[in-house]
């Protein structure tokens, strides 16, 4: 049998071998038995190429190199069929639905104890005809002291209570010196000139003092405040008012003490003080052993505040309470330091 015979009955004993293969390893053995370098089929063959003259070389050379690349050609196009079954089996096997809940249950996160008493409030109120308002946490002089009838020379004016922002006014006053709000009463002034009395509504939010720290004091706290303007509301009504919103916030009996006490943005004003919840009145750290908490200043606007939200202090009058809803929440939930609120720790933060 001559080379070329024998060239020809290596491609089809090839495309016989083929139609056999399942699998790479399977593939693999016939590469060596073709194209091995010692015993392969095809290196046996060519071997044989010495023995020929130098013009039958190159004729059957330029046939054994193109059987040889079929050869190898037809090996490559079958890996590549065998590899890309398997990769597709692979994936089949191993394919992720994203869409499907995943195996393991995941943590849920849920409101900090400041927003579930602002919505537990807000619900109470709401219910008692109170309109939500929301103002912004960088205001400036004129809302928050001038507008409030705080003197001029008042020391809340100054940095050591209140955190002044820098602005490129020069030797700025009123509504051009910026602060980041040191109480809520402020927005009272914003909402009474975009309003017509009669009118009730509720302010919570997060404010800003420049003070030290200790278990019942913070830098950063909320208020939650209300304002009702009617042309008749007494103190004996606003008493009755304030016991009865401690009263459902605690589910039960509150001891309360109203006690005079003079803001500039009120007159008459008072202070509303809660027994404290830690240690039913005994005395403790968070209420400083006295066995009461001061809870809510309040009373009833000036006159100059009223003027200044554009409103007749002739013909109306009104009532202020500001609830400290930080110390609201500690005494809701027995909490003996106001510190853990803003800590950030996980560990007190799931409990509620």
């Amino acid at each position: 049998m001559d080379l070329k015979e024998q060239f020809t009955k290596l491609k089809n004993l090839l495309a016989q071998d083929m139609l056999q293969v399942k699998d790479l390893k399977a593939l693999e053995a016939i590469r060596i038995k073709f194209l091995g370098r010692k015993s392969g089929l095809l290196t046996m063959v060519m071997n044989q190429l010495g023995g020929l003259s130098l013009e039958a070389k190159k004729d059957i050379g330029v046939l054994a190199n193109h059987v040889k690349a079929e050869i190898e050609r037809a090996l490559n196009v079958k890996e590549n069929e065998l590899s890309q079954a398997r990769f597709g089996a692979t994936l089949q096997s191993e394919s992720l639905d994203i869409t499907q809940p995943g195996i393991l249950k995941q943590p849920v996160g849920h409101l900090h104890p400041h927003t579930q008493m602002v919505r537990e409030l807000s619900e109470i109120f709401t219910s008692m005809g109170f309109d939500i308002y929301e103002g912004p946490e960088i205001s400036n002089e004129e809302h928050e002291f001038d507008n409030l009838n705080f003197p001029s020379e008042h020391p809340v004016r100054e940095s050591m209570d209140t955190f002044w922002l820098k602005t490129d006014v020069k030797d700025p006053k009123g509504k051009d010196r910026y602060c980041l709000r040191p109480h809520l009463t402020g927005g009272s002034i914003r909402y009474m000139q975009t309003r017509k009395p009669p009118f009730r509504f509720i302010y919570p939010g997060r404010v800003f003092r420049n003070e030290a720290t200790d278990a019942s004091h913070e830098h950063t706290f909320y208020q939650f405040e209300a304002l009702i303007i009617e042309k008749n509301f007494s103190f004996a009504e606003g008493k009755s008012f304030i016991k009865a919103i401690v009263d459902k916030i605690f589910k039960k009996d509150v001891k309360i003490r109203i006690r005079t006490g003079f803001f500039p943005f009120v007159e008459p004003g008072f202070e509303t003080d809660i027994q404290c919840q830690i240690c039913d009145g005994r005395g403790c750290s968070v209420c400083k052993h006295s066995g009461w908490l001061e809870l809510m200043p309040g009373g009833s606007p000036h006159p100059d505040v009223l003027k200044a939200g554009g409103i007749d202090p002739k013909t109306w009058t009104g009532f202020y309470v500001n609830l400290g809803l930080d110390r609201l929440v500690i005494m809701k939930h027995g909490i003996n330091d106001i510190r853990y609120f803003h800590g950030g720790d996980l560990r007190f933060l799931k409990q509620f």
